[in-house]
Formats: C-alpha cells, structure tokens, sequence
C-alpha cells in the first residue's frame, strides 16, 4: 500500500470509530481495539475525511512550532499508512 500525498484526505475506514474503555478514548475496529496518546491521538482526531494531508501537517506545525515542517509530514504519512495496512484509515 502506498503513503497517501498530501491532497489524500484521510478518515476512519468502515466499521472502525472512537470509543471508550474507562476513561481512556480508543479506536474501535472489527478486529479489535487500539489505544492512541499524544501525537498519534492528534493526528487521527484531524482525519475527518475533509483535511488534506497538508492541512493536517499544517495544523501540527502550528501546535508543534519548533518542529521541521518535513519531519511532521514523513511522520504523519508513515503513521497513516501503518494505520491503512491495519484498515483503521481509508485515503
């Protein structure tokens, strides 16, 4: 599977959405569940199937200002297509 560019506007694929386990917010899947915190949980939360790839990058450069705008976007493309190859992110 191919990274997304960044005109791919990512978001939740089928049957996978958010959830609760106690107080901690969860990705629900068909095949299970997966936990994410910090910058992972941020990044998802801004897959709305509306943002581009760029503007996802755009919005964590703006949180994260003395990181290398290049390094947020290989980061995040990488992080999505893990998540693809799990069926978690469609693109």
């Amino acid at each position: 599977m191919a990274r997304p560019l960044g005109s791919s506007q990512p978001r939740f694929a089928p049957g996978c959405r958010w959830g609760k386990q106690g107080d901690d917010q969860v990705v629900l899947f068909p095949e299970g569940m997966i936990r994410l915190q910090g910058t992972g949980q941020s990044v998802l939360e801004l897959c709305d199937g509306e943002r581009t790839v760029e503007e996802i990058v755009g919005v964590l450069a703006g949180r994260f200002n003395s990181a290398d705008p290049a390094k947020i976007r290989e980061d995040v493309t990488a992080f999505l297509e893990a998540l693809q190859q799990k069926r978690i992110v469609d693109y």
